[in-house]
């Protein structure tokens, strides 16, 4: 009886696991603030949390991509240079990993910037892109002006992009990936430099696709 009861209970506490991995949601990232809204003439305050703002940078084909082509999407965002002799090699072999898990789901992109705009022009990233096998518009490679992208970088995507003549290949950048919702709200952030990093990042890009369902 004894053996059966502690089968029994060693069953429930699976479950129980099981039960609570389902229904893990990932965590806000980034200092919330408080919006009041009103409606029907009641007054509440709601939690919010930054989320990325606007932008227009130029891909690997010639053309604009903005937070437009991101609406309704989650992706993965990361800063690198096409020259760089240090992270960004380990880095690019991590999110072929990511690539590989969600290049065949419509609701699922990735954006590189580049943190080298006048070096990595749409024809050095396609270059760039065709190397890695990149072959379809799931992976965005994207240009632009130097500030806007070191701004957004900076402020929104709360990592390191700049220029930096003391440092490898004379740009110095974060080498995390950067995980988002449809909303633009960051959700993760994890080291793109290690294996370990990169598959918690696959795993969560699992466990934020399911809120959408």
């Amino acid at each position: 009886m004894r053996v059966h009861t502690r089968r029994f209970i060693v069953g429930l506490l699976a479950a129980a696991v099981l039960t609570a991995c389902e229904d893990r949601k990932l965590p806000y990232l980034g200092e919330p603030h408080t919006v009041i809204k009103t409606v029907e003439g009641k007054t509440t305050e709601e939690t919010d949390y930054p989320s990325i703002p606007a932008f227009s940078f130029i891909n690997q084909d010639n053309k604009a991509v903005s937070e437009q082509d991101f609406k309704d999407k989650i992706y993965v965002a990361d800063f690198f240079f096409t020259t760089c002799p240090t992270i960004c090699p380990v880095m690019k072999k991590n999110m072929l990993k990511v690539y590989d898990e969600v290049k065949d789901n419509p609701t699922v992109r990735i954006l590189s910037h580049t943190i080298d705009p006048e070096h990595d022009t749409p024809a050095v990233l396609k270059t760039y892109a065709n190397d890695l096998g990149v072959s379809n518009a799931t992976w965005q490679f994207v240009t632009g002006d130097r500030e806007k992208i070191y701004n957004i970088g900076q402020r929104h995507y709360l990592i390191t992009a700049a220029e930096d003549a003391k440092s490898p290949g004379g740009f110095l950048h974060s080498g995390h990936f950067v995980l988002l919702d449809k909303d633009r709200h960051i959700r993760g952030m994890y080291d793109g430099t290690t294996d370990e990093g990169t598959y918690e990042l696959i795993r969560d890009i699992r466990t934020l696709l399911k809120e959408y369902e």
